[in-house]
């Protein structure tokens, strides 16, 4: 029986039903790799004090990396109806994080997932659940990783089973495709920054090593000027992101530059207050595209913007 978005299939076996993980008709899988017998070190708790606490489990390993072509969803909205079928099919959820409460940075280069660009991940961006479930052949553990880029969203699934045959697909598609903001593919930006609190101002363009904009108007700055006015108690942060090119400080100082150019024009020529605004560099440390292609690089030199206060 269909009764959500996405739906979890379950089996008739006892204490070892067998389930799988729905994703919507607009998710596609990008990579999935099984090993017969292996292990896994399954985080468990937030990195602290230069540690991550983990737990090895072993089993029928099996990994999957997902593509959701809904980028105005949130992180939490691509985790939400996952952990739901999980909690429907039994269960227990062990640990689950979000970015910088799981330890950001050092937390996401300790667990092991797939390269771009099968899976891609936000630094600034992510969620991390583990869950275990008891069977009839012992405890079965599934570990999600979901972050979203501005062109969409990414799901990692790996799942360690005591049982090696007889299980079906960790994860399939068979639900309707999942949309934000009543199916409309490509939101407004002020619907964005409504809804999941950041946008990318899509239209702007940097060449590598510069952080000049020309000197035409942006319909990007055009919009975020007038939600501003609208909102004159909210702030936002104006987030610089380069490519690959050259080294990491470099180019989170280039990335800040970019930002405060945006930023500069905003209260120049679009007569937004300076109170409203900040400017920050993230260089490339947040990727939504390949680096080893053009069109990659192109997308990566971009500024964000993520609202930071409401009142």
């Amino acid at each position: 029986m269909i009764c959500r978005a996405f739906v979890l299939l379950v089996g008739l076996a006892g204490a070892a039903t067998a389930q799988s993980l729905q994703f919507p008709g607009n998710a596609q899988l990008t990579r999935e790799e099984t090993r017969a017998l292996d292990s896994f070190v399954l985080p468990t708790g937030i990195w602290d004090a230069g540690a991550l606490p983990t737990r090895t489990v072993e089993g029928q390993v099996t990994r999957q990396a997902w593509r959701v072509a809904a980028p105005s969803l949130t992180t939490l909205q691509l985790l939400r109806p996952l952990r739901e079928q999980l909690r429907n099919a039994r269960y227990r959820i062990i640990f689950e994080c979000q970015t910088e409460a799981c330890g950001g940075f050092d937390f996401r280069f300790s667990v092991d997932t797939f390269p771009p660009p099968e899976m891609r991940i936000n630094i600034g961006d992510f969620r991390f659940l583990a869950a275990e479930r008891e069977t009839d052949n012992g405890t079965a553990y599934l570990a999600l990783f979901v972050s979203r880029t501005a062109e969409a969203g990414f799901v990692e699934v790996t799942s360690i089973t005591p049982v090696a045959a007889g299980e079906p697909p960790v994860a399939g598609t068979g639900a309707a495709p999942l949309r934000a903001f009543g199916g409309m593919p490509d939101a407004a930006l002020s619907d964005q920054l409504d809804t999941t609190g950041r946008s990318v101002l899509s239209d702007l363009s940097f060449e590598t090593g510069s952080a000049q904009l020309g000197p035409e108007r942006y319909a990007s700055l055009a919009a975020l000027a007038e939600y501003l006015a609208s909102y004159p108690e909210r702030t936002v942060a104006l987030v610089g992101h380069t490519d690959s090119a050259g080294g990491l400080e470099g180019n989170i100082a280039l990335s800040r530059r970019r930002a405060a150019s945006v930023l500069e024009r905003l209260v120049a020529r679009y007569d937004v207050p300076r109170r409203q605004l900040e400017a920050q560099g993230m260089g490339y440390l947040a990727p939504v595209a390949s680096n080893l292609t053009e069109a990659g690089r192109e997308a990566n030199r971009r500024v964000e913007v993520i609202i930071t206060a409401t009142e």
